[in-house]
């Protein structure tokens, strides 16, 4: 995705913000953009009364109709639009500046009356046996409900009609569409944590099977479990909070008992993925284990080899000095002089031969003994 980057003044570029350094949009042209508005509803007692077609005329609706309930759904939205609903709802600045910056780990952060929610979505993509990651970003008001996306994931179209299914769920105001939000971000972690048990089923056969490729195949998996266990494991710590100031807050008992349903999913699907953590470390134990054996079954193969190679030479090397010596007597014999008394000799010859032999018997018995032949 596009990053805001640094212009250009005077022949040097000048560092961006650090806000502006993370944020995940384009810049904030206004021309650039097309609509961010994805819903713009206003309910009362649990039902769709008007979609203004405005973001001003959803803050007059509130105004004009008492105990209405606005819920704005904004994809990737421009800074100014944001800053528009932060004047009219009164958020506090440091929330939408996390908003607009994104890159937020999930978190709960009240600021008067209003809460600050950041959400980790997941989506396994089976084609590319990976798991891509949503942000989502709630502010829950007495009175709204304003949710923003920095991606597809959530579809938060599903949330919204299932909530309009049950009106009287949606009569209960802005903490139940947070518990909606909340079970469907949760619910949507079902099909990661199954993906991710099949990639790790996967990766164990090629464990066992000897396939040189599955260390990589790990390695970004692993880093797949721990990205995916730091979009799930603040949840139940939230969500505990959520109920633990239920009272407080006055979120009706219904709502903490679905709210504590919801944490028991989050708590299943945390121990799983600790316990993919965990698997992975031990295939990663057990392949490093398997290519050590395998290496030290090349090198004795390697070693015998060199064994069997060194006792061939040796016996080349043998025979080698054996008919050398034979060599060594025919060569000074060979030599054309006159004046040798051997040369004269009646058993000059048959005594050379037997030298031969001699020498050769020898060097045979010497090697026998040593192992050489």
């Amino acid at each position: 995705m596009a990053r805001v980057r640094g212009r250009r003044r005077g022949g040097a570029t000048r560092e961006p913000a650090p806000e502006q350094s993370m944020d995940p949009r384009p810049s904030d042209d206004r021309s650039a953009y097309l609509p961010t508005v994805i819903n713009n509803t206003v309910y009362l007692d649990g039902r769709p009364i008007d979609n203004p077609g405005s973001l001003a005329d959803a803050f007059q609706c509130l105004k004009d109709k008492p105990g209405t309930l606005a819920w704005i759904g904004l994809y990737r939205p421009k800074e100014w639009e944001l800053v528009k609903l932060a004047e009219e709802f009164e958020l506090h600045e440091l929330a939408v500046e996390d908003a607009i910056v994104g890159s937020q780990r999930p978190k709960a952060d009240r600021y008067g009356d209003t809460l600050f929610v950041v959400l980790r979505a997941a989506t396994y993509v089976d084609e590319a046996e990976e798991v891509t990651f949503g942000e989502l970003h709630v502010f829950v008001g007495p009175d709204f409900v304003l949710t923003v996306r920095h991606s597809e994931a959530p579809d938060l179209q599903v949330v919204r009609r299932r909530m309009e299914s049950e009106p009287g769920l949606l009569r209960k105001g802005p903490q139940a569409v947070l518990y909606a939000i909340l079970d469907a971000v949760v619910d949507g972690y079902a099909p990661v944590v199954k993906g991710l048990q099949e990639d790790i089923e996967e990766i164990e056969v090629q464990v066992f099977g000897g396939d040189p490729a599955v260390s990589r195949r790990v390695y970004e998996l692993s880093r797949e479990v721990i990205e995916f266990q730091r979009a799930t494991a603040p949840l139940v710590r939230l969500i505990d909070g959520f109920i633990a100031g239920a009272d407080k807050y006055g979120v009706d008992e219904e709502l903490q008992s679905y709210l504590g349903d919801v944490a028991d999913h989050a708590i299943t699907v945390n121990e799983r993925v600790a316990s993919f953590r965990q698997q992975l470390q031990d295939i990663l134990v057990v392949n490093s284990t398997l290519v050590t054996q395998a290496q030290n079954a090349e090198m004795a193969r390697m070693t015998e080899v060199s064994i069997q190679q060194g006792e061939e030479v040796k016996k080349i090397s043998a025979w080698a000095a054996i008919l050398f010596a034979p060599t060594v007597v025919g060569g000074i014999y060979g030599m054309n002089f006159d004046h040798m008394p051997e040369t004269h000799w009646a058993l000059g010859y048959p005594l050379a031969l037997l030298l031969m032999a001699g020498v050769c018997a020898v060097l045979y018995v010497v090697f026998k003994r040593r192992g050489w032949l």
